[in-house]
């Protein structure tokens, strides 16, 4: 999934004359949008991770706290958003913020758009004892929900990964977060480690199942370039499981899941009493969402130009350059793109496609009013045959993946991003072909 979406958003795609008209946004988008914020800082650095995160020798929390509101307020105010749908805290370690400063966060967005006592606030934590101690506190700030960085119950594996926690740690945590958010609380677990087995992997899922709360997310390990453990794989020093483990693994973790009655909701998200993360599922969704924070990435039209199409923000990465640009200027907006009516198709596929839902023909006309999947897929031989194979689905429902499609997924969207980029490309040439007579 990481590689279709890196060429997703690195490539250069023409742009639609439906989509410049603008037309497009006054239908489908509304004064609604998501609020991510992004908190830098961590204590050390995973082996595995290439996040934005720092290592600060110490960190003004006074100034982080009013340069996160002020950006805050001044993207709201671009946007022209007046509801916030969901909230979620992610870094770096956003447990390592003040609780005072979540709550001033949240405080601003109230002030600046409608925020419910409902909304989702979502706050990822590192489970360690300092962490542990201060999840009331979090609460009282006004979150409600905790995503706990569990990845392993396995000493060595937590070593391998360079985490600053044990296995114990994390299920003291875990229990914490449960007695204060019963029912809100997701564990997440990773997968594909050096020296892991799949039996061992499928050891530390049952145990996770006996103390663990009704959302899991599973993820893959991913060699970054840069980081440690690239390096280390690089001279042989460690050796990651091969692909048909790695798949085994994934398959089994599926199995396990489903019959301790977790709903596999999405290709990496497991959940049962309907306790998915409905922050996430508007990413998914494509819906609109605003990033605030160092290197925070956002998805929303702005007005501020008079315009209204659909961008891509990315916020200035590094947090002391960041804090001098939202001094200066009420955010720190790095990039800026405006989103091609193609592009945006693209996004709403290779999102969609990661539910096990899938996309409606009600949600893709909102985004493609001319034309539907049919128009679009119907004549490729290749997405024919993924449909005889049983891996595609298209139905009265609208296209989804089907139980094995969505272990597959990563094959499956470069295909189908071609044939969305071909028919597009046909389409403008058509059209251009009529102009010039």
């Amino acid at each position: 999934m990481t590689q279709a979406w890196r060429a997703l958003s690195q490539r250069h795609i023409l742009k639609s004359p439906v989509y410049e008209s603008g037309n497009l946004f006054r239908r489908c988008f509304t004064n609604e949008a998501s609020l991510y914020v992004h908190w830098p800082y961590c204590l050390k650095r995973c082996s595995y991770c290439n996040f934005n995160k720092y290592i600060p020798r110490s960190v003004d929390h006074l100034l982080m706290t009013q340069c996160l509101q002020k950006e805050t307020e001044t993207l709201l105010h671009i946007s022209q958003v007046s509801h916030i749908t969901s909230v979620f805290f992610g870094g770096g370690t956003p447990s390592l913020a003040q609780p005072s400063t979540i709550a001033a966060v949240l405080e601003t967005a109230s002030k600046n758009a409608q925020l419910s006592a409902e909304a989702e606030v979502t706050l990822e934590v590192n489970p360690t004892p300092a962490a542990k101690a201060r999840l009331k506190e979090f609460v009282a700030a006004g979150v409600n929900r905790f995503s706990i960085g569990v990845q392993s119950l396995n000493d060595a594996n937590l070593k391998v990964l360079g985490r600053d926690h044990s296995p114990l740690q994390a299920i003291q945590t875990l229990l914490e977060a449960r007695r204060l958010c019963p029912g809100r609380v997701s564990a997440d677990m990773m997968f594909g480690i050096p020296d892991q087995s799949v039996g061992s992997w499928e050891m530390e899922l049952e145990e996770l199942l006996s103390i663990c709360d009704n959302h899991v997310s599973l993820y893959q390990l991913t060699l970054e370039r840069g980081t440690y453990l690239f390096k280390q794989v690089q001279l042989g020093k460690v050796t990651l499981p091969g692909e048909d483990v790695t798949a085994s693994m994934y398959k089994s973790a599926r199995n396990i899941l489903q019959k301790a009655g977790f709903l596999q909701y999405e290709v990496s998200n497991f959940a049962k009493n309907n306790a998915v993360s409905t922050h996430n599922v508007g990413y998914w969704k494509a819906e609109q969402y605003i990033g605030v924070g160092p290197g925070a990435h956002g998805r929303f039209v702005a007005h501020a130009d008079g315009g209204i199409l659909r961008e891509a923000r990315t916020q200035t990465l590094e947090p002391d350059v960041w804090i001098k640009e939202v001094q200066q200027h009420g955010h720190a907006t790095r990039r800026r793109i405006q989103l091609s009516h193609l592009e945006l198709l693209e996004e709403v596929l290779v999102m969609g496609l990661r539910m096990n839902n899938g996309l409606s023909h009600q949600h893709w006309a909102a985004f493609s009013p001319e034309k539907n999947f049919h128009q679009i897929f119907g004549v490729s031989e290749d997405f024919k045959e993924l449909l005889q194979r049983g891996l595609l689905i298209l139905d009265d429902r609208g296209l989804r993946c089907s139980w094995e499609g969505l272990a597959l997924l990563d094959s499956i969207l470069p295909m189908l991003l071609l044939r969305l980029e071909t028919f597009f490309q046909n389409l403008a040439d058509r059209t251009h072909g009529q102009m010039d007579r």
